[in-house]
């Protein structure tokens, strides 16, 4: 009797091993993809495997507003809705986030502008990516700019200096003519070359000397965001 269970179960294992075999190789199996959002991204691997892919850390996703945004409006603790604007594949093919999956971020600190034109600047950490099937996963991740924070680039600036010089020179160009026409109408260019560069100046200075402006974003606008902690999604069977 003991024989023939020996027997038995010599059968059984030889019969299934094959089937067993190729359950060890579909759970061990795994390959490297990359992708290929922000061509500074400190890493760009993908591990993926037959049950997940997992997005390592370092890499960089691009996420779009919800909603309008205004620094000015909000405080620390606010919660801030990104959406993926496009489906995320690897380069490879592999897909890692549907289109329109929702990221919530949680504002962590506002700095206010600042005088000598010092914009304002925003802390914010990526902590959910919720499916459009809601499921959620848990993400950490900081903007990717030099210090983390988001806050508004050198143009607006520019245009800001720009602006209060183009302000002030034109008051100045005015005030300079009508102190040049009041005892002699005929020095009316006098006027205008000595108000122009006076009130440019003082707009120059004003400008420079003021606070910077608050962080603004268009519903859509997008931002880059880099990953502090590795994360994995399940592949839908």
């Amino acid at each position: 009797m003991f024989k023939k269970f020996l027997i038995l179960l010599f059968v059984f294992m030889i019969s299934n091993f094959g089937t067993l075999q190729v359950l060890a190789d579909c759970s061990c199996q795994s390959k490297i993809e990359h992708l290929d959002v922000h061509k500074d991204a400190p890493c760009n691997e993908v591990i993926i495997t037959n049950v997940k892919r997992t997005v390592k850390q370092g890499n960089v996703l691009q996420f779009a507003f919800n909603d309008e945004f205004y620094s000015k409006c909000h405080y620390a603790g606010d919660l801030v809705y990104f959406v993926v604007p496009e489906a995320l594949y690897t380069c490879e093919g592999s897909l890692i986030l549907p289109a329109c999956s929702k990221i919530i971020a949680e504002i962590i600190g506002i700095e206010k502008p600042k005088k000598f034109n010092k914009n304002a600047r925003v802390s914010l950490i990526f902590r959910k990516i919720v499916l459009p099937d809601n499921s959620c996963i848990d993400l950490k991740a900081r903007p990717f700019t030099n210090d983390y924070k988001l806050k508004e680039g050198g143009w607006v600036t520019a245009g800001k200096l720009f602006l209060s010089t183009l302000t002030f020179g034109a008051i100045g160009a005015g005030a300079g003519v009508g102190f040049a026409f009041i005892p002699n109408p005929q020095k009316l260019a006098t006027g205008f070359a000595i108000g122009i560069p006076v009130g440019c100046t003082v707009g120059l200075l004003v400008g420079l000397l003021t606070p910077g402006v608050h962080y603004k974003a268009k519903k859509g606008e997008t931002v880059y965001a880099i990953l502090l902690e590795e994360f994995s999604v399940c592949v839908v069977r």
